[in-house]
């Protein structure tokens, strides 16, 4: 099977074809660590830990850099006061690398709770200074950046000048970005308005620096991606990934400064995973709509009835595909977590089925594996690999209640492509068991509480108890060995 990827670069899907036959690299923008990582953060490095997973399930060998950004990043280049570090450090009065430690493990605790498997390598903006030092003094000799009061720009204007394109990502015009971008205090020492600091003077009170030809100072946010996937990844590589937020301008950056190095294009597809939202609305601090990951697990939050399990939370965000604005509420939480139960059911009673060789199956199991790997291949379409999933759950209840059949060389085929499809390709994670227990202990109580209504001929409460769990996708079935239930 071909597989397709949908390239941000050319706005079309496109058969992947590796640089190196059989092996992959696949750099992803990891987290600025200071301040908790939040919930679209976690869609974001979650989309990619499935595509991670995918490639490295369809016999690709993957080398996954992600990195962390612990230091210089501007929210603009003009005001070095705008270091969200720096910000950081004066708000909750620590030192910067204390600020950066207490978040990059808070980053590795949550990504580790909702199953991401950990990158190949993970390098930081501190540890590669000297590498940042070099491209920077390499840029300068190449004449696409300049040295201002201490400071090193990127210089946009002479970049297209040479015939190059910046903007060619994100499909923006330099004529227009120059016209439409008003002049920022502290940005008189640029040639251009749309020039970008490769490095940073610091000033006087500025804590994070470090000795360099133009003084002490720090990098640029744009040039560390470029210093470290180069570093591990060469001058091209295939695959770069990270938020659609980033396209604009980081992602152009880096494109930008990859071709001005190199004379290449430093990556043949790059990838955008889209926002999250909820309740239909944007996430923000400012107009309270906002919630950290740990809450949405803990349940101590005000906007769902209920704490959920992290691997519900991983099973939701998979229902949208990773370009697809995803939208979580309490109401897609809750169908969540009943698919998913079902889902495990599933698995556990395809463990219990007996095969049969004599009679012929109408489920057509190649067709379905063909039509698992096709959504698979097809731009990592986990809705509809999930979809596909459910057939294969229909088709397994419909074993247990001996209306279909399937052959002893189809049921191991279908156990280890649905094993390998839920727990190692989608990264979920067993937990029906434990939940299983308790939903047992409930029901057993539940239908105690039937019985003994129905002994004292209260009826109608004997009907309301069967109604409710029936609404809640738990049937119960009365026969000569007592009452058991179903989940729907």
């Amino acid at each position: 099977m071909q597989l397709k990827i949908y390239n941000s670069l050319t706005a079309e899907k496109e058969i992947f074809k590796p640089i190196l036959e059989g092996n992959i690299g696949m750099y992803v923008c990891g987290p600025t660590v200071y301040s908790n990582v939040h919930l679209g953060n976690v869609r974001t490095f979650l989309s990619f830990d499935f595509i991670y997973r995918s490639l490295i399930h369809l016999g690709y060998k993957v080398r996954y850099v992600r990195n962390i950004t612990d230091a210089g990043h501007l929210t603009d280049d003009g005001n070095v006061e705008n270091d969200r570090f720096v910000k950081q450090t004066r708000l909750e009065k620590l030192e910067p690398m204390e600020i950066v430690q207490k978040y990059t493990v808070d980053f590795h605790k949550v990504l580790e709770m909702f199953n991401l498997l950990p990158p190949n390598i993970e390098p930081t903006a501190t540890g590669h200074i000297v590498e940042q030092i070099e491209l920077t003094q390499k840029l300068i000799e190449r004449g696409f950046a300049y040295e201002s009061n201490g400071s090193v720009y990127f210089d946009v204007l002479e970049y297209n000048r040479r015939g190059l394109n910046y903007g060619e990502l994100s499909k923006r015009n330099i004529e227009e970005l120059f016209a439409n971008t008003r002049d920022l205090d502290g940005q008189g020492e640029k040639k251009n308005p749309q020039d970008f600091a490769l490095w940073k003077k610091a000033s006087p009170a500025h804590i994070m620096r470090w000795n360099s030809p133009w003084g002490e100072g720090f990098p640029g946010w744009h040039l560390e991606c470029t210093a470290m996937s180069t570093k591990y990844l060469g001058e091209k590589f295939d695959i770069h990934g990270g938020g659609m937020d980033l396209k604009f301008p980081h992602h152009e950056c880096e494109i930008a400064q990859g071709k001005a190095c190199n004379d290449t294009a430093p990556v043949n597809y790059w990838m955008h995973a889209n926002m999250l939202t909820m309740n239909s609305q944007r996430m923000s601090k400012s107009t309270g709509n906002y919630i950290l990951p740990m809450q949405l697990v803990t349940g101590e939050n005000d906007f769902f009835e209920k704490p959920f399990h992290p691997t519900i939370v991983r099973f939701c965000f998979l229902q949208a595909h990773y370009r697809s604005v995803l939208d979580i509420s309490n109401d897609a939480m809750i169908a969540s977590e009943k698919g998913f139960i079902r889902l495990m059911e599933a698995i556990k009673v395809l463990n219990s089925i007996a095969p049969d060789n004599e009679k012929q199956s109408g489920f057509d199991l190649k067709e379905w594996k063909n039509k698992c790997y096709d959504a698979l291949t097809d731009d990592f379409n986990s809705p509809v690999l999930i979809a596909h999933l459910f057939e294969a759950v229909k088709y397994i209840f419909a074993l247990k209640d001996e209306k279909e059949t399937i052959s002893s060389e189809n049921l191991e085929d279908l156990k280890s492509t649905l094993n390998a499809l839920v727990f190692d390709v989608l990264g979920l994670q067993n937990i029906e068991e434990n939940n299983n227990e308790k939903l047992d202990q409930t029901l057993k109580v539940l239908i105690e509480l039937r019985n003994q209504a129905r002994k004292s001929k209260n009826f109608d409460l004997s009907d309301q108890i069967r109604d409710k769990l029936l609404a809640e996708g738990i049937e119960l079935k009365d026969g000569r060995d007592g009452t058991s239930y179903v989940l729907n």
